[in-house]
């Protein structure tokens, strides 16, 4: 089946607005994409049919709703080809999943150990880690990139030792578009019995995500970033370790008994999902995956990385402007800078003009002082996104680049 995606953005109304008076572009999807009609139905299906709290209650209601937040768990951990259900714990986000981890991996590390994380880094997959090491006394060990943007991995390797007792690192840079060998890298780390945490974030509504075949003991992504809900997110964790690992917060549904003398935890996933969970969102992350799944991931790379290409032609035609990241393999970021112009001010004048990008650090700042900036626009495509577009966004760049001269 062809890709067509004229009726992709059929199922997003938003796009269809105007900014300023322009027809809206929008290319601001590593911050968050949009939603298509199948998952705002599915909350409002939610609310309006099924509303119930889940796993507690004797009612039709919370044995329909127990039913559909199991089911969707079910089906995301065969979308990643968890080995169990069991295995996949609902967070809020990428950022929550990296904090349980972090979190509960205290008394797996201590004073004299490593930590090792790279470049590339989003600051929700640096500062949990950094706060496990000033904890225990470890210390955080960064590995370095190359020049294109790649993870060097003969420095990844160096860095591997007996002292390091977790990497953690991205799939797909935020910044960069870079995408990591995450099989290759996890073999490099079991090689020396070193578990292995995958930021996904970026990745998971990008490219395939086999947890099983990468071998990671970890993984994580939010919800909002893969055309689902804000507020739900995945934390994917081999079941040995899940097992290993304490709670991170504590109340209702995560217990099995409770005296005030003393509590005892219940099994997974439970253990890790105190109070009452997102339901909806949970839901709505499953519509979303479906959604992708049903147009196909072969065809959104292939459309993405056609796009990709095409845009990084449109813009290294403006003169003085620099592509941020030329990784060997890369998809969906395009950040670029233009000598002697603030990103903020192209970002300001791209918005007047409906093209919708983010400007700044982007939430990785080590990276972007360590590339000499002070900041980058950056363009991030999604599976609606057209040439067209790619054209209307080239050309306000160059319109404002020429206005800030």
């Amino acid at each position: 089946m062809a890709f067509d995606v004229e009726n992709i953005r059929r199922a997003f109304p938003i796009l269809n607005q105007e900014i300023n008076g322009k027809a809206l572009v929008y290319l601001d999807n590593g911050a968050t994409t949009q939603k298509p009609d199948v998952v705002v139905q599915s909350l409002v299906d939610y609310y309006h049919k099924t509303n119930s709290n889940v796993h507690r209650g004797a009612h039709r209601l919370s044995q329909l709703a127990t039913e559909q937040y199991e089911g969707a768990r079910s089906y995301i951990a065969s979308y990643i080809n968890a080995a169990q259900a069991r295995e996949v714990i609902f967070t809020r986000g990428t950022s929550e999943s990296v904090n349980l981890v972090a979190n509960s991996f205290d008394g797996f590390v201590d004073a004299g150990d490593q930590v090792l994380i790279t470049t590339l880094e989003h600051h929700s997959n640096i500062v949990p880690w950094q706060q496990l090491c000033e904890r225990t006394g470890a210390s955080l060990q960064v590995v370095a990139l190359d020049e294109n943007g790649d993870l060097d991995l003969q420095d990844l390797q160096a860095k591997l030792s007996e002292k390091t007792k977790l990497l953690a690192l991205a799939h797909i840079s935020n910044v960069l578009g870079s995408i990591n060998p995450i099989k290759q890298i996890v073999g490099m780390a079991h090689a020396r019995d070193i578990p292995v945490f995958v930021d996904g974030a970026q990745a998971i509504a990008h490219t395939h995500v086999d947890v099983q075949d990468m071998d990671c003991d970890f993984y994580a992504f939010s919800g909002h970033k893969t055309y689902g809900p804000m507020g739900i997110g995945v934390l994917y964790g081999k079941e040995d370790w899940l097992n290993k690992l304490p709670p991170y917060q504590f109340g209702g549904e995560m217990i099995a008994h409770v005296s005030f003398e003393k509590t005892s935890f219940t099994t997974l996933p439970y253990k890790f999902e105190a109070g009452t969970p997102n339901v909806s969102g949970a839901l709505g992350l499953e519509a979303a995956i479906r959604f992708i799944e049903e147009i196909g991931m072969e065809p959104i790379i292939a459309h993405e990385d056609n796009l990709l290409e095409y845009a990084t032609d449109q813009l290294e035609k403006i003169e003085g402007l620099q592509v941020v990241g030329k990784a060997a393999h890369k998809t969906a970021v395009l950040s670029f800078v233009v000598e002697g112009i603030h990103a903020s001010d192209i970002g300001t004048l791209l918005d007047q003009m409906g093209v919708a990008i983010r400007t700044g650090n982007h939430c990785a700042q080590p990276l972007i002082d360590k590339l000499g900036y002070h900041g980058v626009v950056r363009a991030t495509i999604g599976l609606y996104n057209t040439k067209s577009e790619m054209d209307v966004m080239a050309e306000a760049v160059n319109k404002a680049v020429n206005m800030l001269r």
